[in-house]
């Protein structure tokens, strides 16, 4: 039993949960909660020490536990370690498996979410509940500004960083992979646009989503074969991007299922 708030050990949990230098220096990052952890291991990323605090967890499978080094410590401890409460006692530390374009398989009518410098851990967290609820098939972080292994956008995934693939790459990039795909790029936009339900969806389709303060770069308005745009019958002129993209994202599920 793990007992000392001035363990390394501990000191280490803190430092890849506060700090992005340290995770990327490591290749390490912390995930917080049975759930969480339960997910990362069925998504094949590897856990390297897995601490647990009895008295909080209490009953627990042994065979979650068998897929790592385990390390009971006290509820002070745990306290200690913990970036946010309510985490079932368990958190692990789990080694950074970088995802890339060319390990996505080919698939018939691919559903993907591109987001161009969308700088929020919780708005991303956001959009990949809502592309695990409609079965993307990717996101895309282009010209990325956030920490994909940030503890915020973690939590506010709920665990659906390992659910949905995730991949970080240059706006370039993303666009020659569409293209070479035959992917459909609709772009989110409000200028020399369509109303979205007006789109064709059914197609291999990528909705690309822009900053909130920024909107989309000329780059990605160029490469588009449609531009979008969600009707806005009030004062204001934009949603957040979370909620832009579920509602754009359901509207593919909608015409998927109709067919």
């Amino acid at each position: 039993m793990l007992t000392s708030l001035h363990n390394p050990q501990v000191k280490n949990v803190v430092l890849l949960s506060q700090k992005a230098a340290v995770r990327r220096r490591s290749g390490l990052f912390v995930v917080e909660g049975r759930r969480e952890v339960e997910q990362c291991l069925a998504a094949g990323y590897e856990i390297e020490t897995l601490f647990v605090c009895p008295e909080i967890m209490g009953e627990y499978e042994a065979s979650v536990l068998t897929a790592a080094e385990r390390v009971d410590v006290s509820p002070a401890v745990y306290d200690k370690m913990a970036y946010r409460g309510g985490t079932e006692g368990m958190l692990a530390i789990v080694h950074i498996r970088e995802q890339r374009l060319s390990d996505l398989p080919a698939v018939d009518a691919p559903l993907y979410i591109v987001l161009e410098s969308v700088e929020k851990p919780g708005n991303l967290g956001a959009i990949l509940r809502s592309a695990d609820a409609a079965r993307a098939d990717a996101v895309f972080v282009c010209d990325e500004r956030c920490d994909l292994y940030n503890p915020n956008l973690l939590r506010s995934s709920l665990g659906a960083c390992f659910t949905v693939p995730t991949i970080a790459c240059t706006s370039q990039a993303c666009i020659s992979f569409l293209r070479e795909r035959g992917v459909n790029i609709l772009t989110a936009q409000l200028q020399d646009s369509i109303l979205y339900y007006s789109a064709d969806m059914t197609r291999p389709t990528a909705l690309v989503m822009g900053a909130e303060s920024t909107g989309l770069s000329q780059q990605w308005r160029e490469a588009a074969d449609a531009h979008i745009r969600i009707p806005m019958l009030g004062h204001l002129d934009s949603l957040n991007v979370s909620v832009s993209t579920a509602i754009l994202l359901f509207e593919a599920v909608r015409q998927r299922h109709q067919q």
